[in-house]
Formats: structure tokens, sequence, C-alpha cells
């Protein structure tokens, strides 16, 4: 099979499997993102994900992950949901986290995608990957046109917003490679002005993870800083102000996984509902839920933290 073939066929699989769009680019060290992270590092952004400073020389060598590395094929899943919690005192839950856990959701279509690929090219080695390792996943579906990384650090498409999930293949198969975009904030500082923490640099393209409100209800582990007592706008797991805000998101059509469906459970539970709930309702609700990250104790902590 050509190289053209091959590309060609694996566009095709990307799309049979439901995803929002596909990218290639080539697997060779990222040299200016390298100096970004590092320097992002270097001003303690990350907190205390302290996971984000480790295997450094893998985040921006796709070899290093996977030996013999060609090609990095960026892929996006539309999660966008337009339902909201119905009562609006309720403490609010990000629209990621609506339905199943999408790790194991679109890993299962990209081991799909690898099995055919192989079926139909030949022995074709490689890895999967859905936000669960250590893969610049923003820098490489920028690489490969698949949008621009917004002044809020989210990658952004003029044709679908930012509400989707990045995966990636990581082969040893050398494919058609595509190439980045321009950059279409403007002048636009909606997402800054928005952002109740100022997480995000005035200048914007620069987020302090430790100030982000997904970070605190989710990533941080200790209780939550007071400072933020009056900065938290209802959210108790997760944020989507800056993508709420965003022009570009007015693009966004509602996603197509039965997968990411929220429960009536979810979407009709009162505040005081979620003030009182239990650990076994927690269980219940969120046995297949990104939710589970925080843990039952971690999602009572932010509720009380609301109360304040």
């Amino acid at each position: 099979m050509t190289k053209a073939d091959a590309t060609q066929l694996i566009r095709k699989l990307a799309s049979e499997q439901g995803f929002l769009s596909i990218g290639i680019s080539k697997a060779e060290f990222m040299e200016p993102e390298a100096k970004r992270l590092e320097s992002w590092l270097n001003q303690d952004y990350h907190g205390k994900m302290s996971y984000m400073a480790n295997h450094f020389d893998k985040r921006v060598d796709p070899t290093k992950l996977v030996p013999g590395a060609k090609s990095v094929i960026s892929l996006t899943y539309n999660y966008y949901n337009p339902i909201k919690q119905e009562d609006p005192e309720a403490p609010k839950i990000s629209m990621y986290a609506y339905g199943d856990d999408y790790h194991k959701v679109i890993k299962d279509k990209l081991f799909d995608m690898v099995a055919v690929i192989r079926e139909k090219v030949g022995d074709v080695q490689g890895r999967c990957f859905v936000d669960s390792a250590p893969v610049l996943e923003r820098d490489w579906a920028r690489r490969s046109g698949l949008g621009w990384i917004g002044k809020h650090t989210l990658l952004l498409s003029k044709q679908k917003g930012s509400y989707f999930f990045l995966a990636e293949l990581i082969i040893d198969l050398e494919l058609d490679f595509d190439h980045p975009v321009s950059d279409h904030c403007g002048t636009c500082t909606k997402c800054i002005d928005a952002c109740p923490t100022d997480a995000i640099s005035s200048s914007g393209y620069i987020l302090d993870a430790s100030k982000c409100i997904s970070y605190l209800t989710i990533e941080l582990k200790d209780e939550i800083p007071a400072e933020f007592h009056d900065q938290m706008e209802g959210w108790m797991y997760g944020c989507d102000i800056c993508q709420d805000v965003c022009p570009w998101n007015r693009f966004s059509t509602r996603h197509e996984e039965p997968s990411f469906e929220p429960t009536d459970e979810l979407m009709h539970m009162k505040k005081r509902e979620w003030q009182e709930i239990t650990e076994d309702v927690f269980d219940r609700m969120f046995a297949k839920s990104p939710v589970t990250r925080t843990k039952f104790r971690g999602l009572k902590r932010n509720i009380r933290f609301l109360e304040r």
C-alpha cells in the first residue's frame, strides 16, 4: 500500500469511528514546545501536578514513547451538549463529564482503528493515547492543522470550536503530513476577562493551572485555598467558563455519542440533594464517569467549599 493510500485509509477509519477531525504530523523532537514547557514548569504553573514534570524527554519526543515512530495522528472527538443542569442553584459539573469516561470510550475506537490498519497495511507498530500519558496533545493537534491554541490555551477550530477530546495514534508508518493553521483569536479577550480566578495571563496563551477551577476541583488533593472562596462560580467539578464565552464555540454542534449522554438523575438533582449526597449514591451515579477521579471525598470537599 502506498503512503497516500495508507493515509486515505486512516482518514476513512477515523470518520467511520465517529471522530470529528483528523490531522497527521511528522513524529519528531518538539524543540519550541520543549522550551515553552520548561518555562511553564519553572514558573510552577503546574501547581501540585508533579506528574507534569515527569518524563520530560518523552513529552517532547514521540520516538521515546514509540521507538521508530514516524507519524503522529491527532484526532478530535466531540462532546458538546447544550443541555444544562435543571436547577440553576445546583453545583455545576463540566460538560465533558456528563457521561461515561471518555478515556475508555475513545481508546476502544483507537484500538479498532489500529486493528484494521494492521489488517490492511501490515505489521504497523504504535500506541494509542487519550489524555493518559506524557503526550503534548494540543501541540500535536496544532502541528497537524486541527486548530490553533487559543488564548485560553485550549485547541480551537474555526469550524468546530473547542468542545472536543483529543487523542493520538503514534505509529511507525510514514504518512502524508498536514500543516498548522493560523491563529484566529485576534484582539478578542473574552476568555481572559471571564476567568473568575485570573488563571489566564493578561495577554493570553499562558495558563497558571494552580489558579484554574478545573485544577482546584479535580487535580488538587489538598484543601482549596480560602482565597478562591468567592471565585468558584458554582463549579464543583471542572469548569467551562472560558469555552462558554468563546465566540468560536457558536459553531459547536451536539455530539452523537450515546456514551456521553447524562442520566436524568444527574441533570435533575437539586442543590440540597448534592449537599446531602452519600458515598453510595456517588458510587452508583459515577461508576463509569470521569468524576471518579476526584473521588467521593473530593466532590464533597468541593461542594462544602461552595457553601462557605
